[in-house]
């Protein structure tokens, strides 16, 4: 390797012993081992202990607590370092800082699931990171986790295997907090193995301390031939994903050209494309077209009814329909409409037919009571009409009045020749309004459907004369033009 240039551990914790922290040594010092044998580790150079499915306390005393409590205040990165050999297929705790229930950074090693999992907290609320990995194999493994505010890197065996961006840990532990080894209390995450060269260094790249090899600024010849390897396991996964990407195109070609019906859903029923249907209560034409509803207002000219009759609403049916009126006591009724002297009559034909009604009782005062419009029974002042179930179309909505109900247009909406039955949404017209004998164009809102005869219209009291003009229906405009 001609063309690298090592680089030397120079970041200050190698001979400044106020950034790391020898789990195993403190904790041997400090007789805080209680519960655990010494035995021969992976190698001479340091203490190793035994730790089996037995009752142990193992944690440090409160000046160790108290060192690492500061130094994780004082730190932004840090990285723990072990050396284990756990018994095949169990699970246990490596290492622990926590308060109560709060874990700010403990080290799981599970055999069931085959993951190493990492807790800790992010603004006061619990994170967890799982890394699925075996080290619960019964051989010797060198761990190292290290945090650099929310960057994560897990070394085992000196190969990074895991490297991930997280919510940066809390690193504001607090006094109360305990540290252990090999569990997570007393009774529960007990590691079951041999744990060795157990250590905190708060320094970059602390992993290096355990892996000298990995201190590097270049590539070997072998991680070259790797790195080509690579290329050409990416090149033959591209090739392979290009081939099943054509087949997908030529699928999707073939379906482009299959017929599919779409159909639609209207009123809980189900309608073939380019079928046809009524809706009477809303006095509509729908169509399906191409999966979607479409519907058109059917269309009422006015009635144009002569002398001696007036425009009603009959049941079953959308537009009014021309009666014979009655004439009665010098007032005029129409068809249906009822009235009260000395007897109920009621305008049937043309004639004002004697009705016989039994009148319910009302719980209300004389004072209070009312006669509605068209009826010849009382009911209390503040009735409800519209309870009644007065019909209004999907555009409109049931008003009490002081008499009767009365469907009202919704905001937008104007009613069809005068009739708030049946509304629609209001659409600007232009017309030419004659004033002092000449022409100006002014812009009226006239509802789709409204339909000019003979070149003359009215709306709230403005006229409208022109000598040529043109008319269509529904969504389209008027053009009017001439003088009068």
């Amino acid at each position: 390797e001609p063309f690298c240039r090592w680089r030397t551990l120079s970041f200050g914790f190698g001979s400044d012993q106020d950034y790391q922290i020898d789990i195993i040594s403190e904790l041997d010092q400090a007789n805080a081992t209680y519960g655990i044998t010494q035995v021969a580790g992976l190698h001479n150079g340091s203490k190793a202990f035994l730790f089996r499915d037995v009752g142990r306390a193992v944690h440090a005393p409160p000046h160790i607590t108290e060192r690492v409590v500061q130094l994780f205040r004082s730190k932004s990165e840090f990285t723990f370092l072990a050396t284990i050999q756990q018994k095949f297929s169990t699970s246990g705790v490596i290492f622990s800082i926590h308060e109560s229930e709060h874990s700010y950074f403990e080290l799981e090693s599970s055999g069931v699931r085959e993951e190493i999992r990492y807790h800790y907290r992010f603004k006061g609320k619990p994170r967890s990171e799982s890394f699925p990995y075996r080290l619960a194999d019964g051989q010797w493994h060198k761990i190292a986790l290290t945090i650099s505010t929310s960057h994560l890197l897990l070394h085992v065996d000196c190969n990074r295997i895991y490297e991930r961006v997280i919510d940066p840990p809390q690193m504001e532990l607090t006094l109360g907090s305990g540290v252990w080894l090999g569990q997570h209390s007393h009774k529960h995450g007990l590691f079951k193995g041999v744990i060795q060269d157990v250590k905190l260094i708060f320094a970059p790249n602390g992993y290096i301390t355990q892996c000298p090899n990995l201190n590097r600024t270049c590539p070997t010849c072998s991680d070259f031939l790797s790195l080509v390897q690579g290329i050409m396991d990416l090149q033959e996964l591209l090739a392979k994903m290009t081939l099943k990407l054509n087949y997908a195109e030529s699928r999707l070609t073939q379906l482009e050209g299959c017929h599919c019906e779409r159909t639609c859903s209207a009123n809980n029923l189900v309608y073939r494309d380019k079928e046809l249907w009524v809706e009477p209560e809303n006095c509509r034409n729908c169509a399906c077209k191409n999966g979607v509803v479409e519907c058109r207002r059917i269309f009422c000219p006015p009635a144009n009814c002569s002398d001696d009759m007036l425009p009603v609403h009959v049941d079953g049916t959308c537009c009014k329909t021309c009666r014979p009126k009655c004439t009665y006591m010098g007032q005029t009724f129409s068809e249906g409409q009822r009235f009260l002297s000395r007897t109920c009559r009621e305008c049937k034909n043309g004639l004002m037919v004697k009705v016989t009604e039994t009148c319910p009782e009302i719980n209300c005062t004389t004072g209070e009571q009312i006669l509605p419009e068209g009826r010849c029974c009382n009911v209390c002042r503040g009735y409800d009409f519209c309870a009644e179930g007065l019909i209004c179309g999907e555009n409109s909505e049931c008003k009490n009045r002081n008499t009767k109900a009365e469907c009202e247009c919704k905001s937008g909406y104007a009613s069809i020749h005068g009739d708030s039955t049946y509304c629609e949404g209001t659409t600007l017209f232009y017309s030419a309004q004659v004033v002092q004998g000449l022409t100006r164009l002014t812009h009226n809102l006239y509802q789709p459907g409204y339909l000019f005869f003979n070149c003359l219209a009215a709306k709230e009291g403005v006229y409208l004369f022109h000598k040529r003009c043109i008319a269509a229906y529904a969504s389209m405009s008027f053009l009017c033009f001439g003088n009068s």
